[in-house]
């Protein structure tokens, strides 16, 4: 029985250096490309670029600012200022223990780091949970904003999610912790295909996606822990924020990939529409990772969208 104690600690340990060295090979290839303000939960990671009207964006699920690098800042940079933010918890921003992950908490985080940067009356573009969460800025009403340019957004309460992120589903901190640093890295290098197949089809994952897009960076543990924290508590909030939809009154603009394989966008985005006069919705082909493999479509809807909201 010791041998076997002693086998099993040993593998363990031999998951934990790996992991720590695949971490430390991760963040030396994809740095910090930003700057770090500090906010309630911590140093915050973000990254301010261009001249013209305000466009802060919101990055979803497990994703970093990185998902909005691979060409559709740079293009909306030539006639906007675009902040490009990691929410607490995700890319470089910390979020001390203790800090709420739910909806309506990182919209309070997002309004702190607005006020932090003296940006006024922004474009709040977010994707996928990061439209949940714009919503939530939105719904707060206590921080001016133009308008809504939500790309694939979480905007309705499910039963379910995507199985790309059942991994994820761990109730337990101590749990979330122990997988973070053991199973979840080398699992993910030697099986990447189902969860990518899942968050980018039909479309390809573009080569652009690992080091400019930042998804060298989910190869951390921190980011796997991270990120189960968000997820178990997504759906928290939506039951009081879809009762409370009626409410809003700002414009708000939705654009979605007719053929997402994370969230339906007849519920998440035509069902969601018709019941709102206020909201447009536009369609293109594509899955639920359009801002990297769309860029230039997501570009000229947010430009639209910016235009419309003077």
């Amino acid at each position: 029985m010791a041998s076997i104690v002693i086998v099993v600690g040993l593998i363990l340990l031999g998951l934990v250096i790996y992991t720590w060295l695949k971490k430390r090979e991760v963040e030396k290839v994809v740095p910090p490309r930003g700057s770090f303000v500090e906010i309630s939960s911590g140093r915050l990671h973000y990254l301010t670029t261009g001249k013209g009207p305000d466009i802060v964006m919101i990055h979803g699920l497990g994703g970093q600012m990185g998902n909005f690098d691979t060409g559709l800042a740079e293009d909306l940079a030539r006639d906007h200022r675009v902040t490009l933010i990691d929410r607490p918890g995700a890319g470089y921003s910390e979020r001390r223990a203790g800090t709420a992950t739910s909806i309506t908490a990182h919209a309070e985080l997002i309004e702190e780091a607005i006020k932090a940067l003296g940006i006024e009356r922004p474009l709040i573009v977010g994707h996928s949970l990061g439209g949940a969460i714009a919503l939530g800025i939105g719904l707060r009403g206590r921080q001016p904003v133009r308008g809504l340019a939500l790309l694939a957004p979480f905007t309705l309460p499910v039963d379910s999610f995507s199985e790309a992120f059942d991994a994820l589903n761990i109730p337990w901190d101590w749990l979330r912790r122990f997988t973070g640093w053991t199973f979840a890295v080398p699992t993910m290098i030697r099986r990447p295909e189902p969860v990518q197949e899942l968050i980018f089809g039909p479309e390809e994952v573009p080569d652009s996606y690992l080091v400019e897009g930042g998804g060298l960076l989910s190869l951390r543990p921190a980011h796997f822990i991270e990120t189960s924290r968000d997820f178990v508590t997504a759906n928290d909030d939506m039951p009081a924020m879809q009762r409370q939809y009626h409410k809003l009154t700002l414009p708000i603009r939705i654009l979605y990939g007719a053929q997402d394989r994370i969230l339906d966008p007849e519920l998440h985005g035509t069902t969601f529409v018709s019941r709102y006069p206020q909201m447009g919705l536009e369609m293109i082909d594509g899955g639920h990772m359009i801002p990297v493999t769309r860029p230039e479509e997501c570009a000229a809807f947010i430009r639209r969208a910016s235009q419309s909201m003077k």
